[in-house]
């Protein structure tokens, strides 16, 4: 094998190394941000209220029917 073929694959090796490195760091990146993000705080923060909200109906909605 010539010097010029090993130095290629050398190359391409690396060049593939480093796509593949900075492709698992933008992935880490994006994570960190949906984490930090307030759309899902908020998201949450509305699932939980529309929970309290359907029990206090439901409640509301049962005592009415007993009494």
């Amino acid at each position: 094998m010539s010097l010029a073929r090993i130095h290629d694959k050398y190359r391409l090796r690396k060049f593939w190394e480093q796509k593949i490195a900075n492709h698992g760091q933008m992935v880490g990146n994006e994570e960190i941000r949906m984490k930090r993000s307030a759309l899902s705080k908020l998201r949450e923060e509305w699932i939980q209220r529309l929970e309290i909200q359907t029990r206090h109906l439901k409640a509301i909605n049962e005592e009415h029917e007993e009494g």
